[in-house]
């Protein structure tokens, strides 16, 4: 490696290598590989992630807005950068040669967190997930009218009229702009705050270089997540059980790829 891969960011920000398609399969295979070293942890926090996904779907069941089911299923993943924050310190412990631990000690340092910048990026995809929530509301009614709102939950004949398929793409294409937007900011930021001592702006401008230094493959890999999930979701959110750990610990590998976190090392070896 030449110092030709390497771009500074800034003062307490890891500097930034270039990237390679390769890079993503080896994130993944090194993802998978850390799932099955520690599966109870992976399935761990794959189910909390799950029964938090069944919980909303029933709160709106039980509140009368299935409407918002479409939105929320969209949306939903967005969250999940966050919550994989303990499948990142697994491997990270995993890549330090640690191997034995109680689910306790991770859950401990995920806890011991609140006291650092992590809460800040937390606040920060909530927000943007409660935004999204408000824009999809604010979009239903500008294509269908209010009168849509009291009705879809027991006809979703609006969705297939001209209004409603108008609404469908403008709100993908929308969703999809949102959706890159947070990934950019979130796909390294999340990582490097578990695993460096930096404020929670410096790692989202850190997230945001690595995705421009590196736009193409950092496109892919995000359309691979958007993909995986897509299909996880199906199932009954079941498909998680698999994917969200493979991600999760695969991020964490492409952080480490993405980014000098210590002494230089080939990440293409």
């Amino acid at each position: 490696m030449t110092d030709s891969t390497v771009h500074p960011v800034g003062e307490g920000a890891p500097a930034i290598r270039d990237l390679r398609l390769g890079d993503l399969a080896k994130a993944l295979r090194l993802g998978l590989r850390d799932f099955l070293r520690k599966p109870m942890m992976g399935l761990g926090f794959a189910a909390a992630y799950m029964v938090g996904g069944w919980l909303l779907y029933l709160l709106l069941f039980v509140t009368d807005q299935d409407w918002l089911a479409i939105p929320i299923t969209v949306g939903f993943p967005l969250l999940g950068p966050f919550l994989a924050v303990g499948l990142y310190e697994v491997s990270r412990r995993l890549e330090a040669g640690q191997t034995e631990w109680a689910r306790r000690d991770i859950l401990g340092v995920i806890w011991r967190q609140r006291l650092r910048q992590l809460p800040s990026m937390a606040w920060v995809i909530i927000v943007y997930f409660l935004f999204w929530s408000f824009f999809a509301h604010m979009l239903f009614a500008l294509f269908l009218g209010p009168s849509a709102l009291t009705n879809v939950t027991s006809s979703y004949g609006y969705l297939l009229q001209r209004e409603g398929i108008l609404m469908l793409l403008v709100g993908t294409g929308f969703g999809a702009i949102f959706a890159f937007v947070l990934f950019a900011l979130t796909v390294v930021s999340l990582p490097l705050l578990l695993d460096r001592e930096v404020d929670f702006v410096t790692a989202m401008i850190t997230s945001v270089s690595v995705v421009k230094q590196n736009f193409t493959v950092m496109v892919v890999w995000g359309v691979i997540i958007a993909g995986l999930t897509f299909l996880a979701l199906l199932p009954g959110l079941l498909g998680l059980f698999v994917v969200l750990p493979v991600l999760g610990h695969g991020s964490w590998h492409l952080y480490r790829l993405a980014t000098v976190t210590g002494p230089a090392r080939n990440p293409h070896a």
